[in-house]
């Protein structure tokens, strides 16, 4: 039986590719406003995903759309304090998750996937977090794992362990990302209660993609990826200047001499720091002191480069992994023109895949044993009537 997916806040589709590779899923329904993201999700998958989440066409679309679970990474975002607070509606409001909260509450999907930062989990010191899981729980009544009622009906879970860390399931990057997965009660009833499904996935149980950094690195990387001896130099003074005020702050070079296995940091859809913060070291004799026309001094004397979005699409498992066609060709790629701006923030915008689909396996497992039990208990409850 394949289930049928709604992606919503696609991106480029990492969610929904990471549920695709289980075969178990189908989606059927995509919404992105980003026109970058939109042009590469069409080349990718061929369904141009063009929707507005908040827009009461698109929840429309929906509500006469026949799926099972809906996916989602969305901002995290504060919730305002003022109100009346009568439910999800007032607490929620003007935020993206009040429009994941009326589509759940609208469509009453089987189960649901939801992804975000690691902040998400002390943003307003845990308070956020908290509102996200009593509307889940509470009033649109989904079993969300990892969560339980005690007798006086508060939630008792422990936030952490919503973290899931990239590095753990085949890639060489450090990224923490907050996972919640639920099932609905009101379509399976009290047995959504008891399913097998008490935690979240910690690894990849099938072995790693990449043992480390080394082993993604390309070959014969183009003198643009090359700081200039200016940029370098500024670097090393602002790193300078932050250990002298204590902090960790600054440029690292992830594969310097000497680390074992080495990993990256998270890369992020700015580019911007997560690019200083994983530097590589890639000596070309060729390149030291060399002018290029969009750099104001020389390329460096020590080999430093940044790493290249094929690189961070390796991190994320979308090249070498996740688009590889049954013969080992690797299928993933950009529609023509997009720049490296670009394809570095929608790798950094999106999802690490294997992560998803170690989930993806969970709940396809979980939802199968709910349909079985659904059917037996139909079944015994028929002839005892009888």
């Amino acid at each position: 039986m394949k289930y049928k997916t709604l992606d919503l806040f696609a991106g480029i589709g990492g969610i929904r590719r990471g549920f695709e590779l289980t075969k178990k899923f189908k989606n059927v329904m995509s919404a992105e406003i980003d026109d970058y993201a939109c042009k590469t999700y069409e080349y990718l998958f061929k369904e141009n995903p063009k929707n507005d989440v908040t827009s009461n066409e698109f929840k429309e679309q929906v509500e006469n759309l026949e799926y099972d679970v809906l996916l989602a990474g969305f901002p995290c975002q504060a919730f305002s304090s003022a109100g009346k607070k009568e439910g999800f509606r007032d607490k929620t409001r003007g935020t993206l998750f009040f429009d994941i909260a009326d589509i759940l509450d609208r469509t009453k999907p089987k189960a649901f996937m939801l992804e975000n930062v690691e902040g998400l989990i002390t943003h307003k010191k845990g308070k956020t977090f908290q509102t996200i899981l009593e509307v889940l729980v509470k009033e649109l009544n989904y079993k969300v794992v990892g969560v339980h009622l005690d007798s006086k009906g508060n939630l008792i879970y422990n936030p952490r362990s919503f973290l899931l860390n990239s590095k753990n399931f085949g890639l060489p990057q450090n990224r923490p990302r907050v996972y919640i997965v639920g099932f609905s009660l009101d379509h399976y009833g009290e047995i959504a209660k008891m399913i097998p499904f008490k935690k979240l996935p910690t690894e990849r149980k099938r072995g790693p993609i990449f043992n480390d950094i080394n082993e993604i690195l390309e070959k014969n990387v183009p003198e643009k990826y090359y700081l200039s001896q200016g940029y370098l130099e500024t670097l090393k003074k602002h790193k300078e200047s932050q250990k002298k005020k204590g902090n960790g702050f600054g440029y690292q070079i992830i594969n310097s001499p000497g680390i074992l296995k080495p990993i990256s940091n998270a890369i992020l859809a700015t580019g911007g720091s997560g690019k200083e913060r994983n530097l590589i070291y890639d000596f070309r004799e060729e390149f030291v002191g060399k002018k290029l026309k969009n750099k104001k001094t020389p390329l460096n004397s020590e080999g430093v480069r940044v790493m290249t979005p094929r690189e961070w699409g390796k991190l994320q498992g979308f090249i070498g992994y996740a688009f590889l066609d049954e013969d080992g060709n690797d299928k993933f790629d950009f529609p023509p023109g997009i720049s490296d701006t670009q394809k570095y923030k929608q790798f950094g915008n999106s999802v690490t895949i294997p992560v998803i689909e170690e989930i993806a396996y969970e709940i396809a497992k979980t939802l199968d044993w709910l349909e079985s039990e659904t059917q037996t208990f139909h079944k015994e409850f028929v002839a005892v009537a009888r």
